[in-house]
């Protein structure tokens, strides 16, 4: 099972879909930004957008799986109200009007798009993220998704509106159930950490027979975690969520300055550090969807 959001989940999802068939992904449901926050202010729904990212990393490299995942990612183009909606975005919430349900819209395009796994919110209601923020000495507290995003000061910690929000079954269910929970790489305080701030989900993680995994970010998101080391990453996941143990911890060999003070940070976890080049070849910051699968087989087959 992989957990996050955005282009980060896009990542987890594009590597484990070659290492396993059976594949879930929990998604955040936050996002207030573009056409999600268009189609969420519009109609009340989920912001579908990293859902729809989601369900495209899991196509198939077949023609029937590429074109889709293409279609589904295709954004308009015009002078209009249809302006960067994208087509992916527009099916899932008509499956949402016409079904009623978010889960089986979201099963509906998987098996329309031939996904490998499946996708699921990881709340029954659209969430905002509060994000406590330090400025110049200053703490400052803003709501929402692109402003924690954009906000020029540093992020201390998130909580979410409404402060407890209904986790959606499907999802609690399929934590408990799951051999392994991969949270990251993606955008720390927006993407990764909320899943710990939906109380029943966060007590699903925390007591599941899973074994947890975390896989830090190439580089620091802009905004979010500007100068953050790859063990300040970890240092504020044991903040957010202290009495959580992690089992692996996987950095790409290229990112880590200082290997002892990121190993003393995992260790504080309960983890051990796994250090691999799962960056793409080309050095821009992204995982190589298939070098990280063949380090994950080996972690989750414990040849590494």
């Amino acid at each position: 099972m992989a957990l996050g959001g955005g282009h980060g989940l896009y990542a987890s999802l594009s590597a484990l879909r070659m290492v396993t068939d059976r594949l879930t992904a929990v998604v955040t449901v936050a996002d207030d930004g573009g056409s999600s926050g268009r189609l969420r202010r519009e109609l009340g729904v989920l912001p579908p957008g990293d859902l729809r990212m989601a369900l495209a990393a899991l196509c198939g490299d077949d023609e029937w799986g590429s074109t889709w995942s293409e279609v589904v990612q295709h954004r308009f183009r015009s002078e209009g109200d249809l302006h960067g909606h994208a087509v992916g975005n527009l099916l899932i919430v008509a499956l949402w009007e016409l079904l009623g349900d978010p889960v089986a819209g979201l099963d509906w395009v998987g098996r329309l798009l031939g996904a490998h796994g499946r996708v699921l919110p990881m709340a029954s209601v659209p969430l905002d993220i509060v994000a406590e923020v330090e400025l110049d000495g200053v703490i400052s507290t803003i709501r929402g998704q692109v402003a924690c995003a954009l906000t020029p000061g540093r992020v201390q910690a998130i909580s979410l509106v409404p402060e407890d929000p209904p986790a959606r079954p499907e999802a609690v269910a399929a934590v408990l159930e799951a051999d392994w929970l991969v949270f990251g790489p993606g955008s720390w305080f927006t993407s990764v950490l909320p899943h710990l701030k939906v109380p029943e989900l966060a007590r699903a993680l925390h007591t599941t027979r899973a074994r947890r995994l975390v896989t830090l970010n190439l580089a620091p998101q802009p905004g979010e975690t500007d100068d953050f080391s790859p063990q300040q990453h970890l240092e504020v996941l044991r903040q957010h969520a202290p009495d959580m143990s992690i089992d692996v911890v996987l950095a790409d060999t290229g990112v880590v300055d200082d290997p002892d003070a990121l190993d003393k940070a995992a260790a504080a976890l309960g983890a051990r550090l796994v250090m691999a080049d799962v960056a793409a070849a080309d050095g821009s910051p992204r995982h190589d969807p298939r070098r990280l699968a063949s380090v994950l087989d080996e972690i989750f087959l414990s040849k590494r």
